[in-house]
């Protein structure tokens, strides 16, 4: 076990729950290490349901096509805990955190910390948080981890910008039974004065948004308000009311993207103090990169195993809205490109499985399930999610691993097809591990 996973299985003894959302043990922690989170460059605050590491990921690369240093806080991660804490280098180009600064940063706020209760991500926050303080930087893109209002990160007093992509039904045990509900925790992270980017919403999203605006004092730039965005002749085109850019389609695939994008560039044009032009924003629409979205694996041990005809890809999406967004693209690219579709399906526990797989019914071909290995709760079993999907009308069976699934599907078709991975990012980032040899570290 290496000094980082030694750390943070140490780390995670310190508060009996995984997640227990409150503000008050990480303020008190950051007041011990002397504030290190009143010393960070411009804060870009993002929360929502989904969407935040496809926002993330577009901003990163727009700021960095304008030459700034970045840095990013996101989480879960894939394959590595440090790609949580990433980090502007002196290339201009941000990296996940070295092990070596990591366990130094984590060891410093254990030890300030000296037993008190906080949980693990409390705790990496902190960490995180003095490791921007340290390493200069022109901006920082503070992804949400949970919700919002309690959430760690908005201990932010004052950020940059805040920005809310589409928000539905997700950890509804713990957000709220109700999308009002959910809305109004991710409203949390609004700030008296602070321009808030607001992705294309339901009515009763954008409502509890609003109200919330308006009681805390902060200013909403809302999508079909504000601004709107469209596809047209192949160009993503966002229309602001004395300004209409023409730009490139993004690089990351789906129709969904186009929400993810558009609310990038309303939050880039938000940000021309930090020096973000039009050429910026195009070369970061072009240059984006996020893995285990809409991500095709064309080389590697898994595509290697299967016929040369079939495409493999991967995507991290897990909830309702998720389903309806990747079968939408599924869709798409059968119209453009006629291939029967096959799924490798694993899913957390609190995940909605029938939300989530009926819009591909009528679209996938078959569906192998999957366990979830080492991951911080407990997964649905896959011939649970099998018995979901077959009551759904899907043709399923459970496997016991992911290369036992490509195999059942090679030898369920083994002629030309499409296969996507998808159902969990903690499945992604196994795969993802699978790919490159090595093992996942635990989230």
């Amino acid at each position: 076990m290496s000094a980082t996973d030694t750390l943070l299985a140490e780390l995670k003894t310190l508060h009996p729950k995984l997640i227990d959302l409150s503000l008050g043990r990480l303020e008190r922690l950051l007041s011990k290490l002397g504030h290190p989170e009143t010393k960070l460059p411009p804060v870009i605050h993002i929360a929502g349901t989904n969407g935040k590491g496809s926002v993330t990921a577009y901003l990163t690369a727009m700021l960095q096509a304008a030459g700034k240093r970045v840095h990013v806080y996101t989480s879960p991660h894939l394959v590595r805990f440090n790609e949580r804490i990433a980090l502007a280098g002196r290339d201009r180009r941000t990296w996940p955190i070295g092990d070596d600064q990591l366990v130094d940063v984590l060891t410093r706020v254990r030890d300030v910390n000296d037993g008190d209760d906080i949980t693990q991500f409390e705790i990496t926050t902190a960490a995180a948080f003095l490791a921007f303080a340290e390493t200069p930087a022109d901006a920082l893109i503070l992804e949400v981890g949970l919700g919002g209002r309690l959430d760690a990160t908005n201990v932010i007093a004052r950020p940059a910008l805040s920005i809310i992509t589409p928000v539905s039904m997700d950890h509804a045990d713990k957000l709220g039974a109700t999308v009002a509900a959910i809305a109004a925790e991710k409203a949390g992270i609004l700030k008296r004065g602070v321009t808030a980017v607001i992705a294309q919403q339901t009515d009763e999203v954008q409502e509890v948004i609003e109200a919330t605006a308006r009681k805390v004092g902060a200013r909403t730039f809302s999508r079909g308000q504000e601004y709107d965005a469209y596809e047209q002749n192949g160009r993503l085109v966002v229309q602001f009311d004395e300004q209409l850019l023409d730009l490139p389609l993004p690089a990351l695939i789906g129709r969904h993207q186009i929400v993810n994008a558009a609310t990038a560039v309303a939050a880039a044009v938000n940000l021309m103090a930090l020096g973000l032009s039009e050429r910026a924003i195009e070369r970061g629409l072009q240059e984006v990169r996020w893995p285990a979205r809409m991500q095709r694996l064309d080389k590697g041990p898994l595509p290697d195993m299967l016929s040369p005809g079939t495409e493999l890809w991967l995507d991290g999406g897990h909830n309702p809205a998720a389903g309806v967004a990747l079968a939408q693209t599924m869709a798409d690219l059968e119209e453009r490109a006629p291939k029967p579709l096959h799924l490798v399906v694993g899913m957390m526990g609190q995940k909605d499985v029938a939300g989530f797989l009926g819009p591909f019914v009528g679209l996938a071909r078959h569906v192998v399930t999957v366990p979830i290995a080492a991951s911080h709760e407990a997964p649905h079993l896959p011939h649970e999610i099998a018995g979901l999907a077959r009551r759904l009308g899907l043709d399923a069976e459970p496997a016991a691993d992911v290369v036992g699934a490509l195999a059942r599907h090679e030898q369920a078709f083994p002629g030309d097809k499409r296969i996507l991975i998808c159902g969990s990012l903690y499945l992604a980032g196994q795969v993802l591990a699978l790919q490159d040899g090595v093992v996942a570290q635990q989230n």
